[in-house]
């Protein structure tokens, strides 16, 4: 797999706020490209408002960032552009009804449409189809999903898929754009033991290939730059509240990227 190199991620006294109160404030990070980088808090704490704002789908409200030496939030499109969610409740999530296999082919359609270039939009039809495919198999192969192992293989529906399985999905999903940061939400959400070491593990692999990995979590391991949420008071956001402001806040426009306009497609598709 081509490894775009990861996103540096500098943060300093950063804050967002919502129509409830704050959901963070004062935080820090200096944490270089390709860092494994947990944010580490309770439910409720800004976890996911951070790991949204990091990834232009939210705006700061003070402090400043940079991710990939671009600025928060006057190059927030640009940061979109080079971020990709995996799993995030209420904003990235599978389909349940949906099979790995449309899953795939969906994103793959969407990224060939939405974020190529003109150049190869004119390339014929077997070589972008061919270029497609090498996409979703190497992210298959990034995101340790074996197709040949699930129970009906790619034909299985999301619903039947294991816990790990699903964020396994979900991953491929989000490395088919080759972005240099990817975000992740709930990564040890109803894992045993094994598997959230197994996921931290599918993690650290994703970083060392060279990409920037955020990933919320209520307990870090040791070996992860590790960001911590506490919550700044008792009328905070959850993350429910400020996932439907970014629903309606990302709407796709001219500088819509493929993982925002398959946010919105999902999202019409739902309602």
């Amino acid at each position: 797999m081509d490894s775009p190199h990861g996103a540096a991620v500098t943060v300093k006294d950063f804050g967002l706020k919502g129509p409830r109160g704050w959901a963070f404030r004062s935080v820090t990070i200096d944490a270089a490209p390709s860092s494994l980088i947990a944010i580490e808090g309770p439910s409720g704490s800004g976890r996911t408002c951070l790991l949204l704002a990091l990834t232009g789908r939210m705006r700061p409200a003070e402090g400043s960032a940079e991710v990939g030496g671009l600025a928060l939030p006057r190059k927030i499109a640009a940061v979109r552009r080079i971020s990709a969610l995996g799993p995030v409740p209420g904003v990235s999530e599978l389909d349940p009804a949906l099979t790995v296999a449309e899953h795939l082919r969906e994103r793959a359609l969407l990224q060939r449409r939405f974020d190529a270039s003109l150049r190869a939009l004119l390339r014929p039809r077997a070589e972008r189809t061919a270029e497609a495919q090498r996409r979703v198999a190497e992210a298959l192969d990034a995101a340790g999903l074996d197709l040949a192992a699930l129970p009906k293989q790619e034909r299985t529906a999301v619903r039947d898929l294991e816990r790990l399985e699903a964020l396994r999905l979900s991953l491929a999903l989000a490395l088919i754009s080759r972005p240099r940061l990817l975000a992740v939400d709930d990564t040890d959400l109803k894992l045993s033991d094994t598997d959230r070491a197994e996921a931290w593990t599918l993690l650290r692999r994703i970083a060392a290939s060279g990409t920037t990995v955020l990933a919320v979590c209520s307990q870090a391991p040791k070996d992860t730059t590790v960001v911590r949420t506490v919550g700044c008071a008792a009328d905070e956001p959850t993350d429910a509240d400020t996932h439907a402001d970014t629903d309606s806040a990302e709407q796709p426009d001219d500088n819509t990227t493929e993982e925002e306009t398959a946010h919105a497609l999902t999202g019409t598709r739902r309602a």
